[in-house]
């Protein structure tokens, strides 16, 4: 079959290659012109490196991962450790160990396998039309192109949604909601005086976060979470002064972080927004996957990991269903928007806790984490990659 993919993130690459694996005709389209991924790093949880490791491309994920041993909470203001324990039950519990990736270094290992010949950059899709036999896009510069299905892998804006959910057809638009924070995040060079260079080490006060992890390169990933309503004026001529702010009398690691962000080189700030779960993933030959299906807050770090389960779940069912296309797409759809509803609601709640917004509850967690010996969240963190589809079914070790 033909296959379009919209959208060249992780989700679109990934499917692109699963796809092309099973002999398909793949081309993937994307509005941007160039590859320039959106965030500094994603954490790469074990669903995720595995769908991954199913790709072929597990040798070269490794070597992008950050070597990601241990895990600390410190207390933001005086730099006094909350609790500090290993990461390695999430590996043995799981069967992989999980890395923390430079986004653009993804990106571009995903791009390289699915092969230029198959990307087509600068395209924007303005419209899509399905007759029951071929869905037809149109773009920007009024060129056209057909397939057998549509993957819309477009993003917490798409396009794709709003077909699939009829919002193109008069229907109510699926909005997004904004989570009550702003995430500044970027690269700088690994340096002991943030935190250990193996170490997932975060900074916690006043329902805000500091925190680092490692990624290849001997650099550190970083970001900070600051509570704030949506819309608070940012000029990028103001480079790191709102985090100065927000952090420039906290414990000296986190001075020394504010320190080395070259705001020139790598500094984000995106304001975080989910979307309300729903159901309805699939209409006809026309297929959601990624953050156009689930946009997440990053408080559980399994965005990425989710756009991969999908990826993984789609080519299952295309592979393995024979009844038609569309009887494919719904049984893929069936497997997945459960879990993804699960996970972004996972999410949500760990934000309200962490960032403030009820503060006894956040001062209930923070007190919960002084001495803590890590068992209740290796917990959580298990919990999150245990209904994996990747997993087949079979639970933690």
């Amino acid at each position: 079959m033909k296959i379009i993919v919209i959208g060249a993130g992780v989700g679109g690459a990934s499917a692109a290659i699963a796809l092309r694996r099973l002999g398909h005709d793949v081309v993937v389209y994307d509005r941007v012109r160039e590859n320039k991924p959106v965030g500094a790093a994603l954490s790469l949880w074990s669903n995720g490196v595995k769908v991954l490791n199913w790709l072929g491309l597990g040798e070269e994920v490794a070597a992008l991962g950050g070597r990601m041993d241990d895990m600390a909470y410190l207390d933001g203001r005086t730099g006094d450790e909350l609790c500090a324990f290993s990461l390695a039950p999430v590996t043995e519990q799981t069967g992989q160990r999980p890395y923390p990736v430079a986004r653009a270094d993804l990106q571009s290992l995903l791009l390289d396998a699915v092969g230029a010949d198959h990307v087509r950059l600068g395209r924007e899709m303005v419209a899509l039309a399905d007759d029951g036999e071929r869905v037809t896009v149109t773009f920007a510069d009024g060129s056209t192109d057909s397939a057998d299905l549509l993957i819309g892998a477009d993003g917490a804006r798409s396009l794709t949604r709003d077909h699939v959910t009829r919002a193109d057809d008069g229907g109510t638009r699926i909005e997004r909601t904004y989570s009550g924070y702003t995430n500044f995040n970027g690269l700088v060079p690994a340096d002991t005086a943030i935190g250990p260079v193996d170490r997932w080490t975060t900074y916690v006060a006043e329902g805000k976060r500091a925190a680092v992890m490692p990624v290849a390169g001997d650099r550190f990933y970083f970001w900070f979470d600051v509570p704030q309503p949506a819309g608070v004026p940012y000029d990028r001529a103001d480079g790191t002064a709102p985090l100065t702010e927000a952090f420039g009398d906290w414990a000296p690691g986190v001075k020394a972080l504010l320190a080395a962000i070259d705001p020139a080189r790598s500094l984000n700030r995106v304001e975080i927004w989910d979307i309300d779960p729903f159901h309805t993933w699939v209409r006809g030959r026309v297929a959601l996957l990624g953050d156009a299906a689930h946009n997440t807050a990053p408080d559980i770090g399994q965005g990425a990991c989710l756009a991969l389960e999908d990826t993984f779940a789609l080519a299952i069912s295309l592979a393995t269903n024979t009844v038609g296309v569309e009887d494919s797409l719904r049984r893929y759809a069936a497997a997945r928007t459960e879990r993804a509803a699960d996970l972004v609601l996972r999410a949500r709640a760990r934000g309200a806790e962490t960032h403030g917004y009820d503060p006894v509850r956040t001062e209930a967690w923070y007190a919960g984490l002084r001495g803590a010996d890590g068992t209740g969240i290796i917990r959580g963190i298990v919990g999150n990659i245990t209904g994996s589809p990747v997993n087949l079914g079979v639970g933690v070790l």
